[in-house]
């Protein structure tokens, strides 16, 4: 099981996948703005998106946990 974590401290624009999808490594998972740029997410390995912890217009911290894959 892998957690995705944001790579800073933004808000939330964009989720890209749901529960259950099944996603490649380096597939666009979430973007993030910061700074008034777009950050994108992306997968770290292979697998199914079991669980999403943020939705669109969230803020989050660096380093917070957005959403796990097994």
């Amino acid at each position: 099981m892998a957690q995705v974590l944001a790579p800073l401290a933004g808000k939330i624009l964009q989720v890209l996948v749901e529960v259950g999808a099944k996603v490649e490594e380096d597939d666009e998972l979430i973007v993030i703005e910061a700074l008034k740029m777009e950050n994108t997410v992306y997968a770290p390995s292979a697998g199914t998106v079991k669980e999403i912890k943020v939705k669109k217009g969230d803020s989050v911290a660096d380093e917070a946990v957005l959403l796990v894959i097994e």
